[in-house]
């Protein structure tokens, strides 16, 4: 059957489709080589025209390198560049669209930030001879280059070594203007680089008379001034169009260090400055030598003042707090507003005084350079900020923008965690041991270990071990890892509630402090000790009128509703194991006499950090001790020049005020021995105690706001009477014949 399948005519067709099907294979297989040896001829052809050899092959080499180079260097700009345009994100232009006027807490105006609609002037009118002085002094090739100028970093750079020191600075115009609109002054590698970018994108969206015009009305130039305008009514008593020469020269000095030659504060500085500029501007082929030596010797006369100080950091502050109600539509379509705030001047000197006289006796000693400090009422209401050493020299706020490590500081809410998990009371017994997770084994200050200790001797000695220990006794899981994780999430989230508001990463050294935290956050959080248990979120704005004297907004009544975060036997366990902290343990230097008060010192590793934060029932603050560049200082520890200068600093704030108890201490306050031990304390020292003035308590001066709010009401709608009065209906009353 077979066989007589395979001799049939369908067989024998189906073999020869085969045979065909096999000789097309093969046929188009080689057909398709055929083509691509001669393509690949006509390519090898084609491209020997471009053969080259000798110099012109290192050439070509050298270029091929050049872009690949250029290409891998496009993209990492490129990934640099996107965190620098983010800034630009929002309409930037109208960042500062307010114009607000800020008062402190009694009324008395204190400053103003933002635009001044009625200041406003056009490039046009601001004279010539500023404008040269400007540029011949901070950006000769202002109108040649691109926002970043290569030849002018090389200059200063070559200036800076011939002089050992930074004589000259780099960065253009532009890139001073980027930093004033977007950026702070926080000396690191990513701002600069984001500095670059965003001068290079405002050359490429904005004139470069539009760009000179900004930055004449950003810069910040002393007094609590902004812009040329501010500046010369300031210091001259007149219009920026009405400056001389040498007045023009001393306000040109102001933009490389604001404080250091504010003509108020030290006027010899001030016109050694002009001098420089006067030359700078014969450098820059803008003035003669006849024509400046006019001006050197007729120099500016400023007005005759004291040495103003403004509450710089503090109003910097305010005024973000003040734009972000205005984003969440608190105050509606009002953008000239005059806002009362919690400020109270007079903490406020003092505690930059404390800072500087601190940081001038000791700074070298212990290798500090930087402190910030805030000081606030229990509910929140914040009364002095000092955000570094001097805002001429860098107008970074390390007291509310920098991050820094906590320290033991941050052990409070373990502690209080520990409490909240109803395993611990004051007196429960711990044992300080060594322990270790994974790897990691803390040590304590000094290497040694306790032993067996009641919890608040462990907190007031601030033992490492026992930290660490209790963030895995609070925790839940089956291993000792498990546990610790677990507790530290706890931790974490009872930190947040109180008022921490930076991301805390869970690492197993975060019971002891090596977070970041920032200086007005711990502060907030420790109010919480403070007031009995309730949230206490910092807040500026007490009031805020608009520019018809409409109050639209009051704290009391639209701001946040307090929660309570811890309760209240909880808050008093922690109270007392943190006075024994000020009593008996790490910050002794911060007793004030008479006056109960808690709180708790910090230090990090290598003393990069130093912290003490501490309470009474009047007032919280926070102060910090450090370096920008996070140098390790001299051994400073919390309890040394930190407590210090919260007790330079309190002790005057509770002068003239009514002591209110702690929550949860022993003891009430004692006013005589309060007065009597600040003065003892003052005479030791060899000084005389600093007098601060008798103030007004918070409910006498709410009540005096209320009273002015209800007079100026009643005037406004007088005023609106007597207007819908009409001259018929008035010369009738006028003529009405008198009662008999």
């Amino acid at each position: 059957m077979l066989e007589e399948f395979g001799n049939s005519r369908l067989a024998r067709r189906g073999k020869r489709l085969a045979l065909a099907f096999d000789a097309w294979v093969n046929s188009s297989l080689y057909e398709s080589g055929q083509r691509a040896r001669e393509r690949y001829s006509s390519f090898s052809a084609f491209m020997d025209r471009f053969h080259v050899s000798g110099f012109s092959k290192l050439g070509v080499e050298l270029a091929c390198e050049a872009l690949t180079i250029g290409f891998f260097g496009s993209m990492l700009m490129l990934a640099l560049a996107i965190p620098a345009f983010r800034e630009t994100s929002e309409d930037w232009l109208k960042r500062q669209d307010l114009a607000v006027t800020f008062l402190d807490r009694y009324g008395q105006e204190v400053g103003r930030r933002g635009i001044r609609h009625d200041d406003s002037l056009k490039l046009e009118d601001v004279p010539d001879v500023l404008l040269q002085a400007v540029l011949a002094t901070e950006d000769r090739r202002f109108w040649t280059h691109w926002g970043v100028d290569p030849i002018g970093t090389m200059r200063a750079l070559n200036a800076n070594a011939r002089a050992s020191g930074v004589v000259q600075g780099g960065s253009t115009l532009t890139q001073q203007l980027a930093k004033n609109l977007f950026l702070n002054n926080e000396r690191t590698i990513e701002r600069k680089v984001k500095e670059a970018f965003l001068a290079l994108w405002l050359e490429f969206h904005l004139t470069k008379k539009e760009i000179l015009k900004l930055y004449l009305d950003r810069a910040y130039m002393g007094g609590g001034n902004f812009g040329v305008q501010a500046s010369a009514q300031f210091y001259f008593g007149k219009s920026v169009r009405d400056i001389t020469l040498a007045e023009a020269a001393m306000l040109a000095g102001l933009f490389k260090a604001p404080t250091r030659y504010a003509p108020h504060i030290n006027l010899p500085a001030a016109r050694a400055r002009a001098n420089d500029v006067l030359q700078n501007m014969v450098e820059a082929g803008f003035m003669t030598e006849g024509q400046i030596n006019i001006a050197r010797r007729n120099p500016a006369r400023p007005i005759d003042r004291e040495d103003e100080s403004t509450p710089d950091w503090y109003l910097d502050w305010a005024f973000e707090e003040t734009k972000k109600l205005a984003s969440a539509g608190k105050l509606g379509n009002n953008r000239v507003l005059v806002v009362r705030t919690a400020l109270d001047n007079n903490i406020q000197k003092r505690a930059q005084s404390a800072i500087e006289d601190n940081l001038r006796t000791y700074g070298k000693q212990y290798r500090a350079s930087q402190a910030a400090t805030v000081v606030m009422e229990v509910d929140g209401a914040v009364r002095a900020i000092v955000g570094g050493r001097d805002y001429g020299e860098s107008q970074f706020n390390r007291a509310t923008d920098a991050l820094r490590q906590p320290g033991s500081s941050f052990k409070s809410y373990v502690y209080a965690a520990a409490i909240l998990s109803g395993r611990f009371k004051p007196t429960t017994m711990v044992v300080d041991s060594p322990i270790c997770l994974g790897n990691w084994c803390p040590r304590n200050y000094g290497g040694s270990f306790a032993g067996r200790v009641p919890l608040n001797v462990a907190l007031a000695r601030s033992l490492n071990t026992v930290a660490v220990k209790l963030s895995v006794d609070i925790g839940d899981g089956r291993g000792q890892w498990d546990k610790a994780k677990s507790g530290r999430a706890k931790i974490v989230d009872l930190a947040k509630r109180m008022g921490l508001t930076t991301p805390l990463n869970d690492t197993v050294s975060l019971p002891i402090g090596a977070g970041e935290v920032k200086v007005i956050d711990q502060t907030a959080a420790y109010a919480v000790f403070a007031n009995g248990g309730y949230s206490a979120p910092p807040f500026a704005a007490i009031e805020i009128r608009n520019s018809a004297g409409e109050t639209i907004y009051r704290r009391e009544t639209d701001g946040p509703k307090r929660e309570e975060v811890l309760p209240k036997h909880v808050v008093a366990d922690m109270v007392g194991m943190m006075t024994g902290v000020v009593n008996a343990g790490t910050a002794r230097r911060a007793i004030l006499p008479g006056i109960p008060t808690a709180g708790k010192t910090g230090t990090t590793n290598a003393s990069r950090d130093a912290w003490f934060v501490g309470y009474s029932g009047n007032y919280v603050a926070a102060v910090w001790y450090g370096n920008d560049d996070y140098r390790p200082t001299n051994n400073m520890t919390g309890g040394t020049i930190p407590a210090q200068t919260w007790f330079d600093i309190m002790s005057y704030a509770h002068q003239g005020i009514e002591l209110k108890p702690l929550f949860g201490a022993a003891s009430a306050p004692d006013p005589v021995a309060a007065n009597a031990g600040l003065t003892a304390n003052a005479a030791a020292k060899g000084l005389s105690a600093p007098q601060r003035p008798t103030t007004l308590s918070v409910k006498t001066i709410s009540v005096l706001g209320r009273i002015e709010s209800l007079l100026r009401d009643a005037a406004e709608r007088q005023t609106r009477a007597d207007a819908d009065v009409t001259p018929q209906t008035r010369t009738a009353v006028t003529n009405f014949p008198a009662a008999q």
